[in-house]
This record gives C-alpha cells, structure tokens and sequence, in this order.
C-alpha cells in the first residue's frame, strides 16, 4: 500500500503571533484589552513607569513586561515593543483597543497560512468610541490602520508625535473584523488628549519652520484651515449622520488644528 502524497496545504505550518504594546497608567483599560488577545502566542508590553498597576495586570495575562523610561517618543517607544516580539508575525496594539472575534478568526486564518499567506502586512478596520458613540461617518469609519505584519518588514517613524505610523515597503492587504477603539469616552478626555498632543505637534511644527510667519499664512492656519477641516469632515464626510456627538468631534477637532499652529507659532516667538 503506498502511502498517499500529502497536499501542499497539509505541509504549512502555523505561523506565530507576537502582539505588540506600550502602555503608561493603562490599568482601567489593559484588562479588556489583554482579554482579546489571549489567543496570540506571546504578548510584549513596554511600560513608560506607569504608577498604577499597569504592570502587574499585564503580568497577570502571561504578558512580557519591559520597563523603559523615561519615554522615548510614540514610534521610538513602539519600535522598542517590535525589538523585543520574537513570533513570526507582529500585532501592533493600543492599549485602549479590543480585538474582536471575528478579526481574530481573520488573523489566524492567515496565520493558518503560514509562508503561503498573500501579503506580508494587513489594514485593519477600526472603530472609535467618542463621546459613547462609535462613530460610523466624518471619516472616522472604516478608520483603517495597518497592524498586522511580518516581523522585520515594517518599522515605525520617529521624531513625527503621536501619529507615527508603521512603515511598509509592497502590497498590504485588508482584513474582516474590526478593532474596537475605546478613544475618548468622555469629552474631558478628548480636550485633555488634544491639548495635550497640539503641544506636541506644535513643537514639531516649530521644529520644520512651518509657523506661520506672513498675515495670510497665520490667517489660514488658525482660522481658515480649521473651517475647512470642519467644513469638509461635518458635511462632504457625512458627520453630521453621527448626531451631536459627531458635532462636538468635529467641531473640537477643527479646533485643535488651531491649536497646533497657534502653539506653534508661540514657540517660533520664544
């Protein structure tokens, strides 16, 4: 009796899943957080000296916790969480985002593929909380962010503020399933984030001499350029369907391009 060839597909083998994260004072958030991904094979954790029990909730989880301080930048600090995955693919993670089911029977149906997956690096689907409404218009939905990939092809920017991004170099792909971002349950928070990060990016701003030095370009930065953000997001991007709360976001957000020139343009004077 002669022993039947195997087909291809009955030769891959699984690959592994590392998920990525940095985390500071994340306590109320890590849990559910940790929750979804306990499907992954390894979790790595950069912590910023988080004074709540931040660590010990990742720790509890089987999470590899890293200690760096004092905190390096976004993507600085994320590219320390790539540095220490050892897994065959990579998840980069918030620590106020849930995988969903349905997306995690995505990710490991490519990850079933092995070598044989189509594409090195996939968009995932997010969805954000804001106000206790998740936000289905204005551009805030399918809010698309490339997470998943092999590990070694992509790396994040540095020196770019709270939006850096990963690198990739070829054709990504898109998987089902969203990922659920718990962003701004309140509007404390939301103005607290973008006070804090038009600071940030203002400096940077200041940084690249973009500060608004003639009347004209100081005039399109604090006050034209926010109401056509808001003008094009509200009613061209459809926010308006997304009630009240999509008009405070909105509203807020043309705002906080404001903010950043006008910090910006603060700091080029000092």
């Amino acid at each position: 009796m002669t022993a039947s060839t195997p087909s291809p597909r009955a030769t891959l083998s699984v690959a592994t899943l590392s998920v990525a994260m940095i985390a500071f004072n994340e306590e109320a958030n890590l849990p559910r957080t940790l929750e979804s991904v306990r499907f992954a094979d390894e979790i790595i954790v950069v912590d910023s000296g988080s004074r709540d029990r931040t660590v010990a909730i990742a720790e509890s989880f089987g999470a590899k916790v890293h200690v760096h301080q004092p905190f390096a930048g976004h993507g600085e600090q994320k590219n320390i969480a790539l540095d220490h995955c050892s897994s065959d693919w990579i998840f980069l993670l918030d620590a106020d985002e849930v995988i969903t089911p349905e997306l995690a029977q995505s990710i490991q149906q490519v990850l079933a593929l092995g070598d044989a997956a189509p594409y090195r690096a996939y968009w995932i689907p997010r969805s954000n909380l804001i106000f206790g409404r998740w936000m289905r218009h204005g551009g805030f939905y399918p809010d698309h962010k490339l997470r998943l990939f092999r590990r070694g092809s992509a790396r994040l920017s540095e020196g770019v503020g709270p939006h850096s991004t990963p690198q990739f170099q070829g054709k990504r792909g898109t998987l089902r399933g969203d990922m659920l971002h718990y962003a701004y349950p309140t509007m404390h928070q939301y103005l607290e984030h973008m006070d804090r990060y038009s600071t940030e990016v203002g400096k940077l701003i200041a940084a690249k001499g973009k500060v608004s030095r003639s009347p004209f370009a100081f005039f399109w930065n604090i006050v034209l350029n926010p109401v056509a953000t808001f003008t094009y997001n509200y009613f061209f991007r459809l926010g308006f369907l997304d009630g009240r709360e999509g008009l405070l976001l909105h509203l807020y957000h043309s705002v906080y391009v404001s903010w950043k020139y006008a910090k910006a343009w603060e700091d080029a004077k000092k």
